[in-house]
């Protein structure tokens, strides 16, 4: 089994119907979807394992209501879920391209304490966004999972999640605190393995640099590296989760540890599944 720790928020999925024309109108679609980089995971993950589990903090309100019965309907295990304050809300801005944007407010999602072992039972492998590892009380919550995972000899997985968020915290702080994790793979998109200086196993673990449409990067332990393809897809409306989707494609795979080329095949091959369930009109 899988667990996740991080958010899950409501997203306001904004798909423009042509650029943004300052002080005045623009056409777009305007939709709302369960969002959340750990909840995506989870969501996924449950689809091509049977189950998953999620960790997070939900507010005490109807968005939380409603963002959990949804998990629960994608047979994603939550309950050890906490319920308190204040659900979060993303923006997402998806440009004509199929490009993202996120205006992000975590709302009470990042105020996770008090970990319990308990958490980790039955589980196969931690992952872990860096959203997670950024905002305490959650920062000191993730850190502690993962020190239980090692000790338990439980996978860790970390997402890079964000080059903006990686900027902000510091380049060789972002380095220390992956590192901290003690981490067995380890994913990022292009920007983000740009900006860390990505050119082999970060941290020690196996790195999976996704590129869209591109080829991912698959960096092993021993200095290899190995370039996998990704499935081609017509037409692209919203790259929204596409990489969760891809790190739940791998982490669910028989065996992912031994082979992760392959592993990463299954990657694309789930986050294709999730991009052709979208269509640009919505």
């Amino acid at each position: 089994m899988l667990a996740a720790i991080g958010d899950v928020v409501d997203d306001i999925v904004v798909r423009l119907g042509e650029p943004v024309r300052v002080a005045t109108d623009a056409a777009a679609a305007i939709t709302r979807r369960r969002g959340g980089s750990a909840a995506n995971v989870a969501a996924v993950a449950a689809h091509l394992a049977g189950a998953s589990r999620f960790l997070g903090q939900v507010g005490d309100d109807a968005t939380g209501d409603v963002l959990l019965a949804e998990l629960g309907r994608e047979r994603v295990d939550v309950t050890f879920v906490r319920r308190a304050g204040r659900s979060g809300t993303i923006v997402v801005l998806v440009d004509t391209a199929g490009e993202r944007t996120f205006l992000t407010d975590p709302g009470d999602a990042r105020s996770l304490d008090r970990p319990d072992p308990a958490w980790l039972d039955g589980v196969d492998v931690l992952h872990v966004p860096f959203y997670s590892l950024v905002d305490e009380p959650m920062a000191t919550t993730a850190r502690t999972l993962a020190g239980w995972a090692a000790e338990r000899g439980i996978a860790v997985s970390v997402d890079t999640s964000s080059i903006a968020v990686l900027e902000a915290y510091g380049i060789p702080a972002a380095h220390a605190a992956i590192a901290d994790l003690h981490p067995t793979a380890v994913f990022a998109n292009a920007d983000e393995a740009r900006v860390l200086s990505v050119d082999g196993a970060l941290a020690g673990a196996i790195t999976f640099v996704k590129r869209g449409p591109d080829p991912a990067i698959v960096h092993l332990r021993d200095g290899r590296c190995g370039e996998v393809p990704a499935v081609h897809i017509d037409e692209v409306g919203d790259t929204t989760g596409a990489g969760d989707a891809f790190a739940a494609g791998v982490l669910t795979r028989p065996n992912w540890l031994d082979d992760p080329v392959a592993a990463a095949s299954a990657g694309h091959l789930a986050a294709a599944a999730l991009l052709s369930s979208r269509t640009p009109a919505g």
